[in-house]
């Protein structure tokens, strides 16, 4: 783990080294970073654990846990400078819109936290891994530690982070993406051993957790930081990916370990790691155009999905509505926010035109218009084709 009490050093930045591992201090090697360079971090900084006597099971043998240097402090104030001055390094080198993650126990993440919001990050969401094997509370003493957790907090809050919504909820079933994530600890042949067979690192992270987090806040292609770079998941998770990395580890053993482990991955092609598009990101198309392009012709019914209301598309883009004594007319928005009795209504989604003896939301017409203006390639076939 790249850790270090001093201060962050002022130098002169250079040009990031894309897909390295730095071997050195992080506080140090975060300030010869330029500013405003780096898409994504991803940190697992010392949670300071302050174990004062080995562990032992019931059995009487030795638990494995975190007795290194690099998880140890004089203090609670010591911890919280040290904190404070990576993170601000961290802030320092993310671009405008970039953002950080963070990863830790209830030993040190509500001090990260409040480090994250003193210095200016905007808190995102925060995240509880729950894991799915956790190790037992061997004294019996209190509750079964079985979670950890990460902060997701922008540079600031004016930021337009990279979320990856639509991906997330498509690879989660059509069901938008919980703060609650379900995986195993590090176990099996991904947990990293040294020539005696003993864990090569106390606290590796599962790939899976890795993968998740690329693929909902970064695109291919981006920069991600990673101070803390043990063994390389990171590394290794944004190579496989198409991401690019810089780690910062300062014990060599690790760095050894890293760099072997990511020697061995392949990156995926390009065509698979293309992430689900964002609808916020497609271009715009009104509702008047897919009349004017002829997509629905002047005088076409729509209706709700329950076939309940109906409506006509009038040649201006427009819907009437037939009602006692009078005809309300309006856009796809306004109208149909007013036949529900609602404020607002996302009128794509609310009206459905009949094809083949279905219904299907209008919404689904805006792919068509992008086809036919040029922002698409061609279909194989019409889209109301059947009719």
């Amino acid at each position: 783990m790249g850790v270090s009490r001093r201060r962050p050093l002022k130098s002169h930045a250079k040009p990031v080294p894309e897909n390295r591992i730095i071997h050195g201090d992080c506080l140090r090697e975060l300030g010869k970073l330029p500013a405003a360079s780096v898409d994504l971090v991803f940190a697992d900084p010392p949670y300071y654990l302050q174990l004062d006597r080995q562990l032992l099971r019931p059995n009487n043998t030795v638990v494995d846990g975190v007795d290194d240097d690099w998880d140890k402090f004089r203090g609670f104030g010591d911890y919280d400078a040290f904190t404070r001055a990576w993170l601000g390094e961290c802030r320092r080198v993310l671009k405008p819109d970039g953002a950080i993650w963070v990863i830790g126990s209830y030993h040190n993440i509500f001090r990260v936290g409040a480090a994250l919001q003193d210095l200016g990050f905007w808190l995102q969401n925060d995240i509880i891994w729950r894991k799915a094997n956790p190790m037992p509370n061997f004294r019996g003493r209190r509750f079964t530690n079985a979670h950890e957790t990460l902060i997701w907090a922008a540079r600031d809050r004016r930021s337009r982070v990279t979320f990856n919504y639509e991906a997330m909820k498509s690879g989660n079933d059509d069901v938008q993406m919980r703060s609650d994530w379900l995986f195993p600890i590090c176990s099996g042949p991904e947990r990293l051993k040294d020539e005696g067979g003993r864990k090569a690192h106390p606290t590796q992270k599962p790939e899976a957790l890795l993968h998740r987090i690329l693929l909902a806040t970064t695109r291919p292609g981006d920069l991600v930081l990673d101070p803390f770079f043990g063994t390389g998941t990171t590394g290794a998770v944004a190579k496989r990916l198409g991401r690019r990395f810089v780690g910062i580890e300062r014990d060599g053993d690790y760095v050894r370990a890293a760099s072997e482990r990511i020697a061995r991955v392949s990156p995926l092609a390009g065509h698979i790691l293309a992430p689900a598009p964002s609808k916020r990101s497609e271009p715009r198309i009104a509702f008047g155009a897919i009349v004017e392009l002829g997509i629905l012709e002047p005088g076409r019914r729509l209706t709700d999905e329950r076939g309940r209301i109906w409506a006509e598309v009038k040649a201006d883009g427009t819907l009437a509505l037939a009602g006692p004594g009078h005809v309300r007319q309006g856009s796809i928005h306004r109208l149909g926010a007013e036949v529900q009795g609602k404020s607002a209504c996302n009128g794509w989604t609310y009206w459905h035109f009949e094809v083949e003896g279905q219904l299907r939301p209008i919404d689904v017409l805006r792919e068509e218009a992008r086809r036919q203006l040029g922002l698409r390639p061609a279909p194989p076939a019409p889209l109301l084709a059947g009719e």
